[in-house]
């Protein structure tokens, strides 16, 4: 799976607004834990792996951090 986020200006990094960094992270989760017509939903544990492997390449590692601690602290 590939999770290209792109910003339309050609922005990268920091330059991204924070709010679209956590919305990427946030998006992708919600889309991998729910059933789709293509696909199962995967689990929570897949999903928490694939988005620490893409932590730092294609998502804010301070943003997947945060994010992940508060879904680790809800279950």
């Amino acid at each position: 799976i590939c999770f290209l986020h792109t910003h339309p200006r050609g922005l990268k990094g920091e330059e991204i607004p924070l709010a679209a960094r956590i919305f990427a992270v946030v998006d992708v989760y919600d889309a991998l834990i729910s059933d789709r017509p293509y696909r199962k939903a995967w689990s929570e544990e897949e999903t928490i792996k694939c988005l620490l492997k893409n932590s730092g390449t294609l998502f804010d590692k301070r943003v997947v951090k945060g994010f992940l601690e508060i879904v680790r602290s809800d279950s």
